[in-house]
């Protein structure tokens, strides 16, 4: 399956390889001609995705909006691809070539797929069209290079600071509780990882503008902020990758503390960021040298 990567080459997962292409031919079996245009998006695009975790991220472009009957059709896909691969679901959205080119923030609802079920409704992010734009990956129509997708550096860092705001804050503190369910789950390897990198990941797009993968955001942290918040980081890029070394802590519980101290303090500086710039510019300087340049916006200063 040739996919068009601008810029650098990459072969696709086989497994990410064979699911694209049943899907490509039950949706054209089910609704010939619907979809014009299909990109990956997500861990995929990002060349970080992880055999048995990650998902396949998709946006399917059509002519015209779905009426009942191409639903329906779709319906059909989505259960028939289930029966067949469990996982790695193939998550997406439906969108028409117009609507690529606006805000999804304001785009009617359109058909959107995940976990399987498909389901009728409006979008809530812009990030899916900021990845799109400049990492997606193409399986079928023009290449991205081609198409008209709307950005806006403004709408992503508003969106970053809210999702900070009303998803991870209320996240950290539901997992400070640790006789809670994402209390317990942070003594395990998922819930660590999942929230160091994932604020990683935002604080990144407020620093830089851009878009990065789990992965990368890992990468940053190391960089970005202060050595003392190293070994935690380190840790959880270890357990993204799952490799086989030992764990950098003695127990769950001082790796559980140690991951919700930095998640507290990369929130809180986050939010203290101007966004991106033009330029990219940042409250900081990412490559200082010294732990006492890059502490300078940080509340917390003690070893986590």
């Amino acid at each position: 399956m040739e996919v068009r990567m601008e810029g650098r080459e990459t072969e696709l997962p086989p497994l990410v390889q064979e699911i694209v292409a049943a899907y490509l031919a039950l949706v054209d079996r089910e609704a010939p001609g619907l979809v014009q245009g299909l990109y990956l998006t997500g861990s995929v695009a990002l060349s970080d995705s992880r055999p048995g975790a990650s998902d396949i991220d998709f946006v399917a472009v059509t002519a015209a909006g779905c009426d009942t009957a191409a639903i329906a059709a779709l319906e059909r896909v989505h259960g028939t691809l289930a029966a067949r691969y469990r996982r790695p679901f193939f998550d997406g959205v439906y969108v028409t070539w117009d609507q690529l080119a606006h805000n999804p923030l304001h785009a009617a609802p359109g058909p959107h797929a995940h976990e399987h079920r498909l389901q009728v409704q409006t979008s809530d992010e812009p990030v899916t069209w900021h990845i799109l734009a400049h990492h997606g990956l193409t399986m079928r129509g023009p290449r991205r290079q081609e198409l008209d997708i709307w950005t806006d550096r403004d709408v992503l860092a508003a969106w970053t600071r809210d999702n900070l705001e009303r998803y991870w804050r209320p996240w950290l503190q539901r997992s400070a509780h640790l006789l809670s369910r994402p209390g317990l789950v942070c003594l395990g390897s998922w819930g660590p990882a999942w929230g160091v990198l994932g604020v990683s990941r935002l604080h990144y797009t407020l620093a830089t503008g851009a878009i990065t993968s789990k992965d990368g955001a890992g990468v940053y942290a190391l960089d970005a902020f202060p050595s003392r918040w190293g070994r935690i980081i380190t840790e959880c890029l270890r357990l993204r990758r799952g490799g086989d070394d030992r764990s950098l802590y003695g127990t769950p519980l001082t790796r559980r503390r140690a991951a919700l101290a930095f998640m507290d303090m990369a929130i809180d500086d986050a939010l203290r960021l101007p966004g991106a710039t033009a330029g990219g510019t940042t409250g900081f300087h990412a490559g200082a040298t010294g732990d006492s340049n890059r502490c300078l916006l940080f509340r917390y200063c003690s070893d986590p």
